[in-house]
C-alpha cells in the first residue's frame, strides 16, 4: 500500500474509514487484527465496553501495535473466519465491533450492523 495512500485514509473521520472498511472487504474478501502470542484476540475496553479491533489492511493493524499490543501478531481473517468462529466469539464474549480503529478507537458497531452493512455491501457485487 502506498504511504500517500495511508496517510489519505488515516486522516478521514471514524465513519468515513468504516465505509471505506466495509467496501475494502466486500472487494477483498479480508481484513486483520492482532493476536497476542498467547492466542487471545487484542481486546481494547472502553467505557466499560468490550471492543474488538479489525482492520482492512496489515498496514493499518501494523500502525496499532502499540500501548500494549507491541508484542501482538497480526492475522488475516477471511469472510469464512467471520462465518465459522468469529462471529460466534464476538456475539458470545458480548463484544462491540472497533472498526478501523486509530489510537484505539475507531467506528463501534455491534455484530448485527456490521453483518447488515456487510451484507447490503456484498450485494451489490451480486
Amino acid at each position: 500500500m502506498h504511504p500517500k495512500e495511508i496517510e489519505n485514509i488515516l486522516k478521514l473521520n471514524p465513519f468515513d474509514r468504516y465505509q471505506y472498511f466495509i467496501r475494502k472487504i466486500a472487494d477483498w474478501e479480508t481484513a486483520y487484527t492482532l493476536i497476542f502470542p498467547d492466542g487471545n484476540y487484542a481486546i481494547s475496553t472502553i467505557d466499560d465496553k468490550k471492543l474488538f479491533p479489525i482492520w482492512s489492511a496489515k498496514e493499518f493493524a501494523e500502525l496499532s501495535k502499540t500501548d500494549g499490543w507491541e508484542s501482538c501478531n497480526i492475522i488475516e481473517l477471511t469472510f469464512d473466519d467471520f462465518e465459522e468462529t468469529l462471529f460466534d466469539y464476538i456475539d458470545e464474549n458480548n463484544l462491540l465491533i472497533n472498526v478501523f480503529p486509530t489510537d484505539k478507537t475507531g467506528f463501534v458497531v455491534s455484530l448485527e450492523e456490521f453483518a447488515r452493512d456487510l451484507k447490503d455491501e456484498l450485494e451489490q457485487y451480486q
